[in-house]
C-alpha cells in the first residue's frame, strides 16, 4: 500500500507520524512538505520519494501560498499514483490534497489527520472558512482526532468515519527521580492562545501561602518579557524560573523532577505535553475545556481549573494538598493510563489496519 503524507515536513508532528508509519511493514511512505523536510525524513523517506514545495508561510500570506503549489502537487501525485493521502492539518494541507484529487482525478482516497485549531477555531472565523473545512472533511474517506470531543465536532461539520486516537507518545520515559512536592512545570508556548500569564496568577495564588512552591517556565514567545515582568511585580524573584525552549533530554528532567504541570490554554485539544507530564508522573492543572475534563475523567487524574480559580487562593491550595496526599499513586495511574491508551506507534498500527480494510473492497 502507497501512502503519501502530505504538510509541513519541518514540523516535529509531521516527523512524528513519518516515524510511526515508516515502522509498520509493507506501507510505501512518500511525503510532500509545503516547506522543506528536517534532517531526520532522510532516513525514513527516500529523497526520490519526497516533495519540497518550498513556501515560507511566515512572509508569503500563509495559506495562500501554500495553495499556489497546488500544480507541482497535483502533477507529483500524479506520478506517484498512491492509495492513500494522508494530509495533516485540514485547512491548508487537507485543502491541497482534495484539490490535488479533484483536478487531477487521483484515485488516491484521503486520510485526513485534524490536529485542533483546524476543527476548534478556523471554523469559527467566518462562513467561507466553515464551508471550506466542512468540504474537506466530506472529501476524506477517514479521518484522525485526538479527543471525542473533537471528533463530535467533526462529525457536525460534515465528517464521516472518525476515528479518536491520542496524538501520543512514541515510548514511556524513564521515572526513576524523586518529585519535588511543590514544584511546578509548565512548557506550553509563550504566546496569548497558551495564557501563560495566568499560569502566573495561578502559580502566584498558591505561591503567596505555600513559601516552598517553584514554578519552572519553559519554552518561549512573545509574551517573554512582559511575563518575566509580571513575576517582579507578583513578587515571584527567586520563585519562577524561565529556561526557555528546551532540547526534549531536558525538558524529560524537569517533568521528572515537578509533581505539578500547569498548562492553561484558551483552546486546546488533548496536548502532547499534558501526556508527556502524565506519563512523568504529574498531577496536572489544566484549564476548563471538554478535552481535559475527557483527558482527565473529571478530576480523577488531576484538576480542571474553572476560570477564576486563581482568584481564591487558599481554596486552590486545599485541592490541591488533598489531591497531593494521594500523589504517589495518582501520579502511578496517570502514567499506567498512558501506556495503556495514549503511545502512538500501536494507534497507528490500528489506523494503517482501517485504510487496509478500507482499502480492500477496491483491490
Amino acid at each position: 500500500m502507497k501512502l503519501v503524507l502530505i504538510g509541513d515536513g519541518e514540523s516535529p508532528h509531521l516527523l512524528k507520524w513519518a516515524r510511526a508509519l515508516s515502522a509498520v511493514p509493507g506501507l510505501h511512505l512518500h511525503a510532500a512538505s509545503s516547506r522543506g523536510f528536517t534532517p531526520a525524513f532522510e532516513a525514513l523517506v527516500p529523497a526520490e520519494c519526497r516533495l519540497v514545495l518550498g513556501t515560507d508561510p511566515r512572509h508569503a500570506g500563509g495559506n495562500v501560498a501554500v495553495l499556489k503549489t497546488l500544480p507541482r502537487l497535483g502533477h507529483w501525485l500524479a506520478q506517484v499514483d498512491a492509495d492513500w493521502l494522508l494530509p495533516h492539518y485540514l485547512t491548508s494541507h487537507g485543502t491541497l490534497a482534495w484539490a490535488a484529487k479533484t483536478g487531477w482525478r487521483l484515485r488516491a482516497k484521503i486520510a485526513g489527520s485534524a490536529w485542533g485549531s483546524d476543527i476548534l477555531v478556523t471554523p469559527q472565523q467566518g462562513w467561507a472558512y466553515r464551508w471550506l473545512t466542512s468540504r474537506v472533511l466530506r472529501a476524506c474517506t477517514l479521518c484522525t482526532s485526538d479527543s471525542q470531543h473533537m471528533s463530535a465536532r467533526m462529525h457536525e461539520l460534515g465528517a464521516g468515519e472518525v476515528m479518536t486516537f491520542p496524538f501520543g507518545l512514541e515510548a514511556l520515559p524513564k521515572q526513576n527521580v524523586r518529585k519535588q512536592p511543590w514544584l511546578f512545570f509548565s512548557n506550553r508556548g509563550l504566546e496569548p492562545l497558551y495564557r501563560p500569564d495566568r499560569v502566573l496568577a495561578t502559580f502566584a495564588a498558591i505561591a503567596r501561602l505555600k513559601p516552598e512552591a517553584r514554578l519552572v517556565m519553559a519554552n518561549d514567545g512573545s509574551l517573554r518579557g512582559a511575563l518575566e515582568a509580571q513575576a517582579k511585580t507578583l513578587g515571584l524573584d527567586g520563585r519562577v524560573e524561565f529556561v526557555g525552549r528546551l532540547e526534549p533530554k531536558a525538558q524529560g528532567v524537569h517533568y521528572a523532577r515537578a509533581r505539578w504541570f500547569l498548562s492553561l490554554p484558551a483552546s486546546d485539544s488533548v496536548s502532547v505535553s499534558v501526556l508527556e507530564a502524565l506519563a512523568h508522573e504529574c498531577l496536572p492543572l489544566l484549564s476548563e475545556l471538554p478535552a481535559n475534563r475527557e483527558l482527565l475523567a473529571d478530576g480523577q487524574r488531576g484538576l480542571v481549573l474553572a476560570e477564576g480559580a486563581e482568584a481564591e487562593g487558599q481554596v486552590l491550595l486545599d485541592r490541591l494538598e488533598t489531591l497531593l496526599v494521594e500523589g504517589e499513586s495518582v501520579g502511578a495511574v496517570n502514567r499506567e493510563w498512558v501506556a495503556r491508551h495514549a503511545l502512538f506507534p500501536p494507534a497507528v498500527r490500528r489506523f494503517v489496519d482501517r485504510l487496509k480494510a478500507l482499502d480492500a473492497p477496491a483491490r
